[in-house]
């Protein structure tokens, strides 16, 4: 997506502790409310605000994902994980996939309005919507901003199927919420957890909450009767690919109460292999040469290496009473696709 579908919003008072922000705008959100705030929380970050022109995505119908609408609040993600798949759509507003990812992030301040508006709309069907494919909607920001109240509010409201990706265990607020919408259609929760080790978790993403934390999460929604789904990923060679740490996450995923586990292996794509190839070889540069050969023929390691991977996760699963460790329904993220011979990158 281009970002044809936004505008600026008015000028207006700034929100308690806001002050206006001093960086240029993207050359893409001209007039765009820049906005940086004084909590640590929001440290080095800024945000610019616009008014989305619509809020429904259509899907290309070449994805090979098992959903055909998307929503969207936010570009960008304070997340901060290195290997986000992503990164690259900052470029289209004129930012970098780097830093700025981490730190320049769009908020679609009338999305809630826009949902109501859309699925009143008498050619919307009813059809399922996804969120979380892209950027993280439960990122930090969401408790300032808090969008996805009056998104799931819309969707509730209109009985309209819906599924959440997240790795936010802000998620938790919107908690009475999301058992009113389950009441009237089907609503999908999936989490996001990689590994469990602390150390790594530390330095590949550093603005998620803690791996145990995510998981608690699931417990809570677990209790409060939703079956939710984890997705393995990244599982990241040389680093959590072991058999210790498959184990150990498995086992912690099991134990959180979750219905399925699906691994999906690293892959990486231009401006993430750029980003994570540089931490790589700043953290772990014994790895280089591996993921060089890993990953010489484009985004996505080799077939046989995805499948021995996926194989050895469907065991852990199985291990531990997750029996459907195999593609589960929760899944949410885009399928990557076959790694193609002419895509040819380079890393580092």
């Amino acid at each position: 997506m281009r970002w044809d579908n936004l505008t600026a919003p008015p000028v207006e008072g700034d929100p308690e502790r806001a002050a206006p922000a001093t960086p240029p705008l993207p050359l893409a959100l001209p007039g765009a409310v820049a906005r940086t705030f004084d909590t640590p929380e929001f440290a080095g970050m800024t945000f610019y605000e616009v008014q989305a022109k619509s809020i429904l995505n259509r899907v290309p119908g070449e994805s090979r994902v098992p959903f055909e609408w998307t929503i969207n609040p936010y570009r960008g993600c304070s997340h901060a994980c290195t290997y986000c798949f992503a990164r690259n759509t900052h470029t289209y507003l004129d930012l970098d996939a780097g830093a700025d990812f981490d730190r320049k992030v769009i908020v679609k301040v009338n999305a809630g309005e826009l949902v109501r508006r859309e699925l009143a709309a008498p050619r919307w069907r009813g059809a399922h919507v996804a969120m979380g494919t892209n950027v993280d909607c439960y990122q930090r920001a969401e408790g300032r901003y808090r969008l996805m109240p009056q998104i799931i509010g819309a969707l509730r409201d209109f009985a309209n199927p819906f599924s959440i990706l997240t790795k936010g265990t802000l998620i938790l607020r919107d908690l009475p919420l999301l058992r009113e919408a389950a009441e009237v259609a089907t609503v999908g929760i999936s989490f996001s957890v990689g590994f469990v080790d602390e150390h790594l978790w530390r330095t590949v993403e550093p603005g998620t909450p803690h791996p145990r934390r995510r998981l608690d999460a699931v417990r809570a929604l677990a209790d409060a009767g939703f079956s939710v789904g984890v997705l393995m990923a990244p599982i990241l060679p040389g680093l959590s690919d072991s058999d210790e740490s498959i184990d150990a996450t498995v086992s912690a995923i099991a134990a959180a109460g979750a219905t399925s586990v699906t691994a999906l292996p690293l892959h990486l794509r231009p401006g993430a292999r750029e980003w994570y190839a540089h931490w790589l070889a700043r953290e772990h540069p014994h790895l280089v040469p591996r993921y060089r050969e890993l990953y010489r023929a484009g985004a996505y390691a080799p077939q046989a290496y995805q499948r021995e991977l996926t194989a050895r996760v469907r065991i852990a699963a199985r291990r531990h009473g997750l029996h459907r460790g195999e593609r589960g329904d929760n899944r949410s993220l885009p399928e990557p696709p076959p790694p193609s011979a002419a895509e040819q990158l380079t890393l580092l």
